[in-house]
């Protein structure tokens, strides 16, 4: 059990506070509470998220008792975390079909009968103004508006809206209702949950752990997130998904390895010995395809990727979409296509002429086009649709 334990604290594992000794320790003795919180700000999930998913489902098989925190709650206030300006609002109704898509991608990545999912707007909004002021009662404000990133926003001039220095609050308290020994999120949490902890040695006189995990990069070799455009998404197509791992940087091979497969690290340390960058690539390409669909669907889309780039032809198997519409802006199209997941995304690519439609670039995001039978829609290198109707 100890080797499990330490296995569990280490893989992909950045810190854990106060001290990874003593929460080993508190494993041996008993099964622990532990949570993972997202929100659902968007969606789509991507790799980036299945770090921490996997990390759950490592606890979960331990006989841990283990929760997903979707975080209907917090949401509206939205996490200034790694923020540069405050999150633009999710409407009541993004949320819930947000959070209704997300079943399908989570259950791609971990066993849900083993994990214990829970919406804090449960209790959150529930919340009248005297237990908002009990629970703020024990946290200081000065280190709220202490956060690096509040201050290099206020050094910019920009705002710092009131909601968001209420985040790490409404973040903290799932601990609290939880009765959390253990709090797992990415680096970038690191405030938000060590104001958990805080917050449940006071209000309840115990200890939380918190264990933050590696962050990942994406295609661009920037953080990877929805506003930047880098993201590999659990529902992109296995096409997708092939190519986009293709066009990341080869200094991102090896951790995409350590991050988002199963091989240990010796066997990847043996890879990267016998394997020239380009075929490795193309491994984990084939590796993170067939864990998300099939090797039957790997193999396709490495077939594909040839036809697209080695012989500069278009996919064989181009997906249809339906559009009733006879005439519709570009943006619009794009988005309605599924092959962006913003529009600001569709204007940025049009910008910097990634969109071609039939073969011709384009890159006027006011446009109005012509909808017609056959047209094939064009995103990037890999990203294509075609107008069924």
């Amino acid at each position: 059990m100890k080797t499990k334990i330490e296995k569990v604290l280490t893989k992909n594992v950045s810190e854990v506070f106060p001290s990874k000794k003593r929460l080993a320790c508190l494993m041996e003795k008993k099964k622990i509470r532990i949570y993972l919180g997202i929100d659902p700000t968007g969606g789509n999930l991507h790799l980036g998220h299945t770090i921490v998913l996997k990390k759950l489902q490592e606890f979960a098989v331990l006989g841990h008792k283990v929760f997903l925190v979707v975080g209907t709650g917090t949401v509206l206030a939205g996490d200034p975390s790694l923020r540069n300006s405050a999150r633009l609002k999710v409407s009541e109704k993004e949320i819930k079909e947000n959070v209704r898509t997300w079943k399908k991608q989570v259950g791609k990545i971990i066993d849900l009968s083993k994990i214990e999912i829970k919406y804090n707007g449960e209790w959150l909004l529930k919340l009248k103004l005297k237990d908002i002021i009990n629970i703020g009662s024990n946290l200081s404000a000065v280190r709220l508006f202490q956060r690096e990133m509040f201050q290099r926003r206020i050094k910019k001039g920009d705002t710092v809206l009131f909601s968001e220095t209420m985040y790490p609050l409404l973040q903290g308290y799932d601990s609290v209702v939880l009765d959390a020994d253990l709090e797992i999120g990415g680096s970038d949490q690191v405030f938000n949950m060590l104001i958990g902890r805080e917050l449940q040695r006071k209000m309840k006189n115990r200890e939380k752990y918190v264990l933050t995990m590696l962050m990942a990069l994406g295609t661009n070799g920037k953080q990877m997130s929805k506003t930047s455009g880098n993201c590999i998404w659990i529902l992109d197509s296995p096409e997708q998904k092939f190519g986009k791992i293709m066009s990341i940087p080869d200094n991102l091979i090896i951790p995409y390895f350590k991050l988002f497969t199963n091989y240990s690290f010796p066997s990847i340390q043996r890879l990267k010995k016998r394997m020239a960058p380009a075929a490795l690539k193309r491994k984990l390409a084939f590796s993170i395809v067939a864990m998300y669909h099939s090797k039957k669907e790997a193999e396709k889309s490495g077939k594909s990727f040839n036809r697209i780039f080695k012989e500069k032809k278009q996919p064989s198997n181009i997906p249809e979409i339906s559009i009733k519409r006879k005439n519709m802006n570009i943006l619009d199209l794009l988005f309605k296509a599924k092959l962006v997941s913003s529009k600001a995304e569709a204007k940025r690519m049009l910008i910097q002429n990634g969109v071609r439609i039939d073969g011709k670039v384009k890159n006027n995001w006011k446009e109005e086009l012509q909808i017609k039978k056959g047209q094939v829609l064009q995103v990037g290198k890999r990203r294509f649709v075609k107008i069924a109707n």
